[in-house]
């Protein structure tokens, strides 16, 4: 049966995407452009997907490791006002704001 009437995509093509990974509509949509006319197949789309676990969020799970993990959450990074302090640019010597123009004023 055809979900997205627009490019003729079938029930079979949005399941054959989603065992190769494609966890959401956006990436069904990538995969076969079913979704991106009218969006009426979208709610269709979501409930074949349904919510259960994504294999590639499973892939990714087993490759992380718990060192990596510590790292994201320990919070180590310093925040934005201690890497750039006041009055500073991005670049050293350039002051954050332009300077105005004697003809402008």
């Amino acid at each position: 049966m055809y979900v997205c009437s627009c490019f003729g995509v079938t029930e079979q093509q949005v399941k054959k995407h989603a065992e190769e990974g494609a966890c959401t509509p956006r990436q069904i949509a990538s995969a076969c452009k079913a979704g991106t006319d009218c969006g009426g197949c979208v709610r269709t789309i979501q409930a074949m997907l349904g919510r259960g676990a994504c294999a590639r969020g499973e892939l990714l799970d087993r490759k992380r490791t718990p060192d990596a993990a510590d790292r994201v959450t320990a919070g180590t990074a310093p925040d934005a006002a201690q890497r750039i302090g006041p009055g500073t640019g991005p670049v050293p010597g350039i002051p954050a704001r332009p300077l105005a123009f004697p003809e402008a004023a």
